[in-house]
């Protein structure tokens, strides 16, 4: 409409108005329309060319291909590519499944990856002692209860701490008693090497526990891969597939939740995710949770989840995604150093932390 009527107000006012002047007013109109789009624009990025290929008539952008997996569906497809992944790389498939773990499933990636350095791949998975980490002294003695032992009784991790089966059973036991399932690792101090499945298991006490691990290693499998959310219905066992992970509706066939792909919140199209989130945290239902929140508590810089410091150092290690961080200036520890108790990015310009998305949410709840 608004180009015929411009058409029409040319020819009729020729004198009047130039072709100059109708050039620069599409330019406003347009720069308008860019304006006023906002989060529907973000939203539906990347579909312009499903539109040319389908027609503007038939197309919609809310249509979207998903399956909805059982449990042993799902089981399934993390399985075939953990042999994918262990064949390539020459190994277990525990490891393997860590691997997978810390790149995100991204398959194609891992091999890639892995045929120009797969030293540094192993190695920035943390399933490796570093080349350039001297290993530590053969020890009769474990490093944590300092008893002495026998050297065929003390277990070892490839980076060659070596523990007292006591103790490694102590470690595995409280973790899990905790929820963690991928995330537990070597008990030396500045060793994150992580630890496979198939040396913990042996190392629980019961089947209990065992079942518990099982559980906890599953979601986070789930979690960490880009193609698959579990449903957020309440005791609902469905695992949620795509091939491209969009903030798209999708449903879950058993409960039928209806939720966001990408952000597993409540459906908000258009608005993206991001948005989305700030709005529900300011729309509490507590204001002083909000609040108390706001002030006292900071996002983990990579996953973005809320993360509360009740004393220590400034390393940080987030319990979801294990991203090591300076809780002062949120920079990533390995910039860091020494630095334990003071931080001289934040002393140099403490305004660095209010300068991240993060702050600037916070702000906003305020």
């Amino acid at each position: 409409m608004s180009v015929d009527m411009n058409s029409q107000a040319s020819d009729s006012n020729e004198e009047d108005f130039g072709a100059n002047s109708e050039e620069e007013e599409e330019e406003e109109e347009g720069g308008e329309e860019e304006e006023e789009t906002g989060d529907i624009a973000d939203y539906y990025e990347g579909v312009a060319s499903d539109v040319e290929q389908q027609g503007a008539d038939s197309f919609d952008p809310e249509e979207y291909q998903f399956t909805c997996l059982t449990y042993r569906e799902s089981q399934r497809v993390l399985a075939e590519e953990v042999n994918t992944v262990a064949i390539a790389l020459k190994v277990l498939p525990a490891v393997a499944k860590l691997v997978l773990v810390h790149f995100h499933w991204q398959v194609s990636e891992i091999l890639d990856r892995f045929k120009s350095n797969s030293s540094q791949l192993l190695c920035e998975a943390r399933v490796q002692p570093g080349a350039c980490k001297s290993l530590p002294p053969q020890s009769p003695q474990c490093g944590v209860c300092l008893q002495l032992v026998r050297q065929d009784s003390l277990l070892a991790l490839p980076c060659q701490h070596a523990f007292c089966k006591a103790c490694w059973e102590q470690h595995c036991t409280v973790l899990v008693k905790d929820g963690v399932g991928v995330g537990i690792s070597c008990m030396a101090q500045d060793c994150a090497l992580r630890m496979p499945e198939d040396f913990v298991f042996p190392l629980l006490p019961s089947e209990e526990l065992k079942d518990k691990y099982r559980r906890y290693l599953f979601r986070d499998y789930v979690e960490s891969h880009f193609q698959l959310q579990l449903c957020p219905g309440a005791d609902c066992p469905i695992v949620i597939q795509v091939q491209e992970p969009l903030a798209r509706r999708v449903q879950c066939s058993r409960c039928s939740e209806v939720l966001s792909f990408k952000c597993r919140q409540m459906y908000h199209a258009p608005t993206d995710c991001a948005t989305i989130r700030k709005w529900l945290t300011k729309c509490a239902d507590d204001s002083e949770t909000a609040n108390y929140i706001s002030a006292h508590t900071k996002d983990c810089p990579k996953c973005n989840i809320c993360i509360e410091k009740n004393g220590g150092c400034n390393h940080m290690q987030c319990s979801k995604c294990k991203h090591d961080f300076c809780w002062m200036c949120l920079g990533d520890w390995k910039t860091h150093g020494s630095e334990y108790y003071e931080c001289s990015r934040y002393k140099e310009n403490p305004d660095i932390v209010n300068q991240s998305q993060q702050a600037q949410a916070r702000e906003a709840l305020k």
